[in-house]
């Protein structure tokens, strides 16, 4: 059994993944982290968890939130500098902690992409259906716009964007960032609107109180505080998917870095803002819908904003379902380049230089749960295996400084070993608050992914027959 714990080299990994192209520059990573992180959850988030957790306290969960992840940001930056390879955590746990550690790592985030794009696939289905073809008179019927679970049949604009991903996704990184940065200015700019035109019709006594007695739980009356950040960390998974795009990056030395810490500036400024100021418009009790910014707007009767707000939450839907479908289908890439998932899996193909069996198969994975499954049941599953990564790779950072074989003359984290070990731990902290229901999933999957692993990864796996 001790050599579950083999570890990989970054040279196998650097060998074999100079198939993929370099073409991402810092701006491109930076289009790729906004686009990831200001999703669904700036779109849909700040209303559920205002509603069920913080209310307008929601705010600062989505600070919190933000300034940890910053912090692993950093660390998955560092691991970017030291080795710009894909499969991001996966690599990284393989290389640092060992191949069964890896794998765990993998498994875990697999989950978490898949379920990620289904839930924004289903958040992007809501704006649509709701605000799109409500506006032209057109209602979808039950049967087609919502899943078994919610006495319907199959989502079915959720589970065609899924499909309209897959076909930008397989053509390419080049095509896909192209799309990014374009659509990245837009979302921006309506979100930036919403925060200034909505601060005219923020009714003060929407903010009384500001941190409910009903949410104020254990421990030390945080704990409905504690359990939205947990939620809404949901929004930050961007971070991994920017490190697993390391290997397409043409300078990860100093690209990655850039691309973190300007995403989480950016996060910062719009989700505190748009939190405050949705909040401030509609009382919390009210926000437990779909669409809460485009429900707010028609609450205070601007119609016409209210359609701008629309076509922001659909494109910054649209690009956050590209860059998370982008880093899920990297992560199956890898393990497949490595014999843990079979071979196929981590073919690419000539003509695009994309992993095209492991696009075919997140596609399939995602449309199915998009269709399927309701949005509050998607977000309530994902974040556990996410928290978890986040933990390893920022105590990870002890270890890698260690390994005299791995030179990294490009970004460190500051403020070592402090920053790591406070990272590490506040990830740790928001982990064990999540909803029940999250770290039994995920606890589930982890038991399914070991028995995977040992009947089938142990066996294939090219490091442990490499003699």
């Amino acid at each position: 059994m001790k050599n579950v714990f083999k570890k990989e080299s970054v040279d196998t990994y650097l060998k074999a993944d100079s198939r993929l192209t370099r073409t991402l520059g810092a701006r491109d990573l930076l289009a790729l982290g906004i686009g990831a992180v200001i999703g669904t959850g700036i779109f849909i988030l700040p209303g559920h968890e205002a509603a069920r957790h913080a209310g307008p306290a929601v705010a600062i969960a989505f600070l919190i939130a933000a300034l940890v992840s910053g912090l692993v940001g950093m660390a998955y930056a560092e691991f970017s500098s030291a080795m710009p390879v894909a499969g991001s955590a996966y690599s990284f746990g393989a290389v640092i902690y060992g191949e069964v550690v890896g794998w765990v790592l993998g498994w875990a985030l697999i989950l978490e992409y898949f379920l990620t794009v289904s839930a924004e696939a289903v958040g992007f289905a809501s704006y649509f259906n709701n605000n799109i073809l409500g506006a032209f008179g057109v209602t979808m019927p039950k049967f087609l716009s919502a899943g078994p679970l919610e006495g319907g049949g199959i989502n079915l604009s959720a589970t065609l964007i899924v499909l309209v991903i897959a076909v930008i996704i397989s053509h390419g990184a080049s095509l896909s960032k192209k799309v990014e940065n374009v659509a990245v200015l837009v979302k921006v700019a309506i979100i930036i609107l919403f925060i200034v035109v909505g601060a005219f019709y923020i009714k003060s006594s929407n903010y009384v109180p500001f941190y409910p007695k009903e949410f104020q739980t254990k421990p030390f009356g945080l704990g409905g505080l504690s359990t939205a950040t947990a939620t809404v960390f949901f929004a930050f998974v961007g971070f991994d998917a920017l490190a697993a795009n390391s290997a397409e990056t043409v300078n990860p030395k100093k690209d990655v870095v850039k691309g973190v810490l300007g995403t989480v500036v950016v996060a910062v400024i719009l989700y505190v803002g748009f939190s405050f100021v949705l909040t401030g418009i509609v009382n919390y009790k009210q926000l437990n819908v779909d669409d809460p910014a485009a429900y707010a707007l028609k609450v205070v009767h601007l119609n016409t904003w209210n359609k701008l707000i629309t076509l922001g939450a659909l494109v910054g839907i649209f690009t956050s379902l590209l860059t998370m479908f982008f880093g899920g289908s990297r992560l199956v890439y890898a393990l497949g380049r490595d014999g843990l998932l079979p071979e196929k899996m981590g073919e690419v193909d000539e003509k695009f230089s994309v992993p095209k069996n492991a696009i075919i198969v997140a596609t399939i994975v995602q449309a199915i749960f998009a269709g399927l499954v309701p949005l509050t049941q998607l977000t309530e599953l994902i974040n556990a295996g996410t928290l978890l990564a986040f933990i390893f790779i920022s105590f990870g950072i002890i270890p890698l400084r260690k390994r005299k074989d791995i030179p990294n003359d490009g970004f460190k984290m500051p403020f070592y070993p402090v920053l790591p070990i406070f990272a590490g731990l506040a990830s740790l902290y928001f982990l064990l608050m999540l909803p029940s229901i999250s770290k039994i999933t995920v606890g589930v999957w982890l038991v399914i992914g070991i028995i995977v692993y040992l009947t089938y990864g142990l066996k294939h796996s090219k490091l442990q027959n490499r003699k």
